[in-house]
Formats: structure tokens, C-alpha cells, sequence
């Protein structure tokens, strides 16, 4: 089993489009694993392996148009790879949510992002859904749920 520490979504930029973290690490420390994986990341080759030894943990990244999807692994996962698929069904699930999702969506959008990252992954970094239409349906369910709010507020 994979247990995720932490995902970035890093811009060809360096910019942190939207981070998640579920290990407990101190401000100091978040700001410091930014800054050196936007560099790390950004520095490799296009044909160069998609995961990196980094501090006391593994990186493992793959890049969708301009955006590097990098989550941080813990040293005793046995299977880098089921990491490369948790990332490709999160952008499967926000690809089909903002049809043809671009990374301006999760600029704008980005507590969409966060929800649907919410439904791939838990709170200890394991994930919890392999199927993308469940994965949509609960965030369609919750777009109703919110719109039904604002109707409610609008009409008090």
C-alpha cells in the first residue's frame, strides 16, 4: 500500500497551483519541500525516471500539459507505480469534471480541484476511490447540494 505524504501541483513556472499535505510537517518545512522540488522537478529531462530519492522519502511525478502532479511517498512503499496511477486517475476525474481540464481550471476552480483530490485520496494519504464515475457522481451530488444552498439563501 502506498501511503502519500504529500501532493503538489507545480506550474512549468515553479508556481504551487494547490498542495495537499498528509503528514504533519511545519511550516518551515512545506515551504522548503516547494521550493526544492519546483527546482528538482522542473530541472529533469522529459525522458528521465519519474521518481526521485528525496530527504527521507521517495518523489514520484509525472507532468500533464503544464502542470507536474508530485507526490511525495513514503520510503517503504514497494510499488512507485500504483503512485503514477493514483495521479493519472486524479487528472482522469478533474479532466472529466471541467472537460479537458486545463490549468487555469484549478486556478479558478481550484476548491473543485481540492474536492475531487478529497474523493481519490483520504485524510492519511491512502487512496479511497478507483473509480471515476463514483468519483464524479459525489462531486456532482455536492455541486447540487451547494447550488441548492445558494438557492436557499437567494430566496430567504
Amino acid at each position: 500500500m502506498v501511503q502519500i505524504k504529500y501532493m503538489l501541483l507545480i506550474s512549468r513556472q515553479g508556481k504551487i497551483r494547490l498542495m495537499r499535505w498528509f503528514d504533519a510537517f511545519t511550516a518551515t518545512e512545506k515551504n522548503k519541500i516547494c521550493r526544492e522540488l519546483s527546482t528538482t522537478v522542473l530541472a529533469r529531462k522529459l525522458k528521465m525516471c519519474n521518481i526521485v530519492e528525496y530527504q527521507d522519502h521517495k518523489v514520484v511525478y509525472r507532468r500533464y500539459a503544464s502542470l507536474y502532479f508530485v507526490c511525495g511517498i513514503s520510503p517503504e512503499a514497494s510499488n512507485e507505480l500504483l503512485t503514477l496511477e493514483i495521479i493519472h486517475r486524479y487528472v482522469e476525474a478533474m479532466d472529466s469534471y471541467f472537460d479537458n481540464v486545463c490549468e487555469l481550471d484549478i486556478i479558478f476552480n481550484f476548491t473543485k480541484a481540492y474536492d475531487i483530490l478529497n474523493e481519490v485520496l483520504i485524510c492519511d494519504g491512502s487512496m479511497t476511490e478507483t473509480s471515476k464515475t463514483s468519483i464524479l457522481k459525489t462531486v456532482a451530488s455536492m455541486d447540487a447540494l451547494e447550488t441548492s444552498d445558494n438557492l436557499d439563501q437567494v430566496l430567504s
